[in-house]
């Protein structure tokens, strides 16, 4: 994994000794919080509704064991003993003091992680998939120029103070498990017919109250013009992008105004000035990045694992585990392991307790090569794990209660925090999730039901991106009542689709029965093993619409 040169370490060192000063003025009253707002987000603090929360950066989802064991040291130390991965690959921390927040962030520092750009109208964290670099369907890895973005985006001045925050995802593997299609720039890498590498450039996605997916603008960019294509993008959204209105300040209205083919022209017009600048990336920079994302020294072992085999034979609930919490490796004998963070309704989706956090990064260097991930779905992932050590690990993790074997499956929700910490919720995401957790708790059902994706968002910036899950739940406030409108159809991936709403809202104890009625639609219309969303897309909305709202009728009758 990356390893920070002299220049990261001096840059952030230098934003550390900057904030530390910006916070003794705020605190002794000489910067007003309108004055310190900026300052802060730019720093990844937000203002919450019990205290500060600061989010920090993990590029791309990766750490290494010794940074996860600093998250797990301030969970300990300036948390409540835990910490939330989010969507964007990053971990919050919902409980800070402000005094104390420039102490974290040297401790961040020292340990070459930091919480610049997580928030405000800039580029945030660049993301890939969370397999990448050992996925079995993978073209190329993506982590060299997600890591290049990285640098090249962090504190670029011309950048920093958009019309409205910025997100870019890459991937390269057969199937696009990062979401790239909801991102502001999506970034599909692979190579063309002589074996160079390209890019399929995606411009205008973003969820929120006007979900849009991107739209392709630039087909086979050779990779040297990574960054002065992108560079093109940003300033032709700095340019026009609006200002006057943030809710209509995002790209995607940009584009959506001006018509894709409109957009283009101008970015090729923009590309024209700068893309033989000294921006164009060369071989030696691609090499000299590539060279911390060498493969690690994997051993010899066979395909099949017999060890492995004969545990799944005789152990039906470890058996179970492989089959949904584990991912194929590109190298014989390794796979990919998922660590649930949804074990049931008393959980929130997405937290991990200092302790169990400490433990995974014992395991990633007892089992693996010291690193681990973390999934848009908000889990954990080991990504170099030996067959032959399975079932070992396994036990392991069953009691640091990360062994649900519920990945890709209804209750792996994904769930925002929510009015529970979130000042701009409208409504509180977590209890309609321990509901809808509680009620289909039987894992029998779940892998009756098979792949279903379940994403709840508590207020219309969808950071739960209820838009693309296959049931998608929004918390609305209708005159001081919370309420959650459903929706239906939405996927992630390449083939990305905007769920659409079924109908009228439903009160907060109304909508696990709702979801009930959906899912019992799907289990009398699907054809063999059919999963849900082909269900929906086959049959369309109507029949999941009448029985829903029909039976509700029935049940206030």
């Amino acid at each position: 994994m990356y390893k920070y040169d002299q220049y990261d370490h001096a840059l952030v060192q230098a934003r550390v000794q900057q904030f530390r000063d910006q916070v003794e003025r705020r605190l002794s009253g000489e910067l007003s919080e309108e004055e310190f707002l900026p300052l802060r987000l730019q720093n990844g603090l937000y203002l919450q509704k019990q205290a500060y929360m600061l989010r920090v950066a993990i590029p791309y989802g990766t750490l290494s064991s010794n940074q996860l064991r600093t998250l797990s040291q301030i969970a300990n130390k300036y948390d409540k003993n835990y910490g939330h991965f989010t969507t964007r690959q990053n971990i919050q921390f919902n409980w800070i003091k402000l005094e104390e927040v420039p102490d974290i962030l040297q401790l961040l520092a020292n340990n070459e992680m930091h919480a610049i750009q997580t928030s405000g109208n800039c580029v945030r964290n660049i993301t890939t998939e969370a397999f990448a670099g050992v996925a079995s369907d993978e073209l190329i890895d993506p982590r060299p120029l997600a890591e290049i973005l990285r640098q090249w985006s962090t504190v670029n001045p011309e950048f920093l103070y958009l019309p409205r925050k910025f997100k870019i995802a890459i991937s390269s593997s057969e199937y696009d498990r990062a979401a790239v299609r909801s991102h502001d720039i999506g970034l599909y890498l692979y190579r063309d017919e002589y074996e160079e590498m390209r890019l399929k450039v995606m411009v205008g996605g973003g969820l929120g109250r006007t979900p849009i997916l991107n739209q392709l603008v630039r087909e086979d960019l050779p990779w040297q013009h990574l960054l002065t294509y992108v560079e093109a993008v940003l300033r032709v959204y700095n340019r026009y992008g609006r200002r006057d209105n943030k809710y209509k300040a995002r790209i995607k209205i940009l584009v959506k105004t001006l018509g894709v083919d409109a957009f283009s022209q101008e970015v090729e017009q923009e590309w024209e000035q700068i893309r033989d600048s000294f921006a164009e990336l060369t071989l030696a920079e691609y090499q000299r990045v590539s060279a911390n994302f060498t493969p690690p020294a994997y051993k010899k072992l066979d395909a099949i694992d017999l060890v492995c085999g004969s545990w799944m034979a005789r152990d039906n609930a470890f058996s179970t585990w492989v089959q949904n919490n584990t991912r194929s490796h590109k190298v014989d004998g390794y796979v990919s392991v998922i660590l649930s963070t949804k074990p049931g309704p008393y959980v929130p989706p997405g937290d991990v307790t200092n302790k169990q956090m400490s433990a995974v990064a014992d395991l990633a260097e007892q089992f693996g090569f010291g690193e681990i991930r973390v999934t848009h779905e908000q889990n954990l992932v080991l990504p170099d794990i030996r067959k032959s050590d399975l079932y070992t690990l396994w036990k392991i993790l069953d009691d640091l209660n990360l062994a649900t074997p519920n990945i890709g499956l209804l209750t792996d929700v994904i769930v925002c925090p929510g009015g529970d910490y979130c000042s701009l919720a409208s409504t509180r995401s977590l209890p309609v999730s321990r509901e809808i957790q509680q009620r289909f708790d039987k894992l029998d059902f779940l892998h009756e039901l098979g792949e279903l994706s379940l994403n709840i968002s508590g207020c219309v910036n969808a950071c739960g991106h209820h838009h693309i899950g296959n049931i998608g739940i929004l918390g609305v406030d209708k005159k001081g009542e919370e309420f959650f409108q459903i929706t239906i159809g939405g996927v992630q991936g390449k083939n990305s689709a905007i769920g659409k709403v079924i109908g009228p809202a439903f009160k907060a104890d109304e909508v696990p029965n709702a979801i009930d009625r959906l899912l019992s639609t799907y289990l009398d219309y699907r054809e063999q093993e059919e999963p849900f969303i082909e269900t929906v897309h086959r049959i369309g909305l109507l029949p999941f619409k009448e029985r829903v709202y029909k039976s509700a009728v029935k049940e206030s009758a």
